[in-house]
């Protein structure tokens, strides 16, 4: 074969290789936003559109005080202070879209003056996350925008895309809220909803680890890994440092119609709150949703503990205490019912947190791969889920 052979050879197994990349939206009924609804920019041709045009993932319910709230404008005043001033952070909330824009903007402005914690970098608590649909495995990165400011911030936050339609999901930050989020595509681009999902949604209640402490950025979070590995909308309803099991938060979290709960409490519980508090949890979503999966999760093996007795202890105790309520709850007949040990959770190596408690990157992708199989199992046990 001689070289100029070969070069062609090259030439089109690269545009074979970029066509695998091209997301299905091509294929898929659009629905196009009007580009009437958007805000243009004097300075350039961007036009600037309102993500709640799109197709919004992850709100449990429409009745909030704050549309980007977490928790139903109800639960004022019902559940604890922390709770609900916690609920007003956006983890877990998403964007589904599609353009054919080779470069996106954003625009997001933040309800909360501090953009990152000590040992959790703003991009993760304050900023954005995209993802594109890669037509192969599923969900791929492919760009992310971290705020410097309180207030409204605008990024770039990809460009140079391969020319056609794409599907794209865009994370919101996981500890601070969002008054306003935008997508900006220059005028001569189009923006469409995402197809609609036949699928339930998952519902996770838990602790700052579910909600996602401490990602680098929002879509690290294991509920986000899980949701796109899953391709299914995920609920995140993890208050950091105020998620013991509280039944005043169960009241609403069983008018949720998903296809599968999640409890990822035990790290804000002592031994005693999970003996008091587990079996009546369970059962009080059992009998408003007899036919639900509930996926319980042990404690997570504190990194370190080895060394350290009352670490190792803490969490031998509650995950005794939890082992101990599942095995009630069987023997009384409670179906659908999977648990998930912690053991597995964060590996043994001492290197998946940052302060032996919170997930790294690494973290988080490693409690990923130890609940897939068993979100799956439970997803596979609902019923009247379309799948």
């Amino acid at each position: 074969m001689n070289l100029g052979s070969r070069i062609r050879e090259c030439a089109g197994a690269l545009v074979v290789s970029a066509l695998a990349f091209q997301t299905p939206a091509a294929g898929q009924a659009r629905q196009p936003v009007d580009k009437a609804v958007a805000i243009p920019t004097p300075a350039d041709d961007t036009l600037w559109y309102d993500i709640r045009q799109v197709d919004i993932e992850g709100k449990g319910w429409q009745d909030t005080e704050h549309f980007y709230d977490r928790l139903p404008s109800r639960a004022k005043g019902v559940v604890r202070e922390p709770v609900w001033n916690i609920g007003q952070r956006s983890a877990g909330l998403c964007a589904r879209f599609m353009t054919d824009s080779a470069a996106i903007k954003v625009r997001w402005s933040l309800r909360m003056e501090r953009l990152g914690l000590n040992d959790m970098s703003a991009g993760g608590m304050s900023g954005l996350d995209l993802y594109i649909r890669n037509g192969r495995s599923g969900w791929e990165w492919v760009g992310h925008a971290a705020p410097t400011q309180y207030g409204t911030n605008t990024r770039e936050i990809v460009a140079g895309l391969n020319p056609g339609w794409h599907e794209f999901l865009l994370y919101l930050p996981l500890y601070n809220g969002v008054e306003s989020v935008e997508i900006g595509i220059p005028a001569s681009m189009s923006l469409s909803k995402s197809a609609e999902r036949r699928q339930k949604p998952i519902a996770v209640y838990g602790t700052s680890i579910t909600e996602g402490g401490d990602a680098s950025r929002p879509g690290m979070a294991y509920t986000a890994i899980l949701g796109r590995r899953l391709d299914r909308s995920v609920i995140n309803l993890g208050f950091s440092g105020n998620g013991p099991m509280e039944i005043e938060v169960g009241r609403f979290l069983k008018e949720l119609d998903v296809a599968v709960f999640v409890l990822d409490c035990l790290p804000n519980m002592d031994a005693a709150q999970v003996k008091q508090r587990a079996v009546p949890f369970v059962k009080l979503l059992r009998e408003a949703q007899p036919q639900t999966p509930i996926v319980l999760v042990e404690n997570i093996v504190y990194q370190g503990s080895r060394y350290v007795a009352e670490r190792r202890d803490s969490a031998a105790s509650k995950n005794a205490a939890l082992e101990a309520a599942y095995q009630e709850l069987i023997a009384n007949g409670v179906q659908k019912l999977f648990y998930i040990p912690g053991a597995s959770l964060l590996g043994d190596d001492g290197e998946a947190t940052v302060d032996g408690t919170h997930p790294t990157d690494l973290g988080f992708f490693r409690m990923a791969d130890a609940m897939e199989p068993v979100w799956r199992q439970a997803l596979a046990a609902a019923t009247g889920d379309s799948r």
